[in-house]
């Protein structure tokens, strides 16, 4: 795999993502974070990215059925520092990333091409 910048992406970022990924996704699922007025059992982390000297988390997350997309994410940008407190007494690293979250968009995206191939065999 290669980053934007063209540079392989190493084993160590792809297993310190993983990790990250899968603790957020239970700090989600058993609604850990305390977000307020956000119910966060009903967010995906679809894919986490880091950067190259892991400092930086990309979380890409999607709602359950992708209601209120915006809105939600925004909330977790708001209270990433509550839930990034939360991912340190899960995990221990010399420096905790700090988490950006992003939409993830790929699952809107591979649809749109489904229906360009459907349109494209009629």
């Amino acid at each position: 795999m290669v980053d934007k910048i063209g540079k392989p992406i190493s084993q160590r970022q792809l297993r310190v993502g993983e990790m990250i990924k899968q603790s957020l996704g239970m700090i989600f699922l058993k609604n850990e974070a305390k977000v307020p007025n956000l119910e966060t059992n009903t967010i995906t982390v679809t894919e986490v990215r880091m950067s190259q000297d892991l400092k930086i988390a990309k979380a890409y997350v999607l709602p359950l059925g992708g209601v209120d997309a915006d809105e939600k994410i925004e909330k977790l940008k708001e209270n990433s520092f509550l839930i990034r407190k939360t991912l340190s007494q899960k995990i221990i690293m010399k420096f905790l990333p700090k988490i950006l979250f992003r939409k993830d968009d790929s699952f809107e995206y591979a649809e749109k091409i489904e229906n360009l191939i459907k349109q494209s065999n009629k």
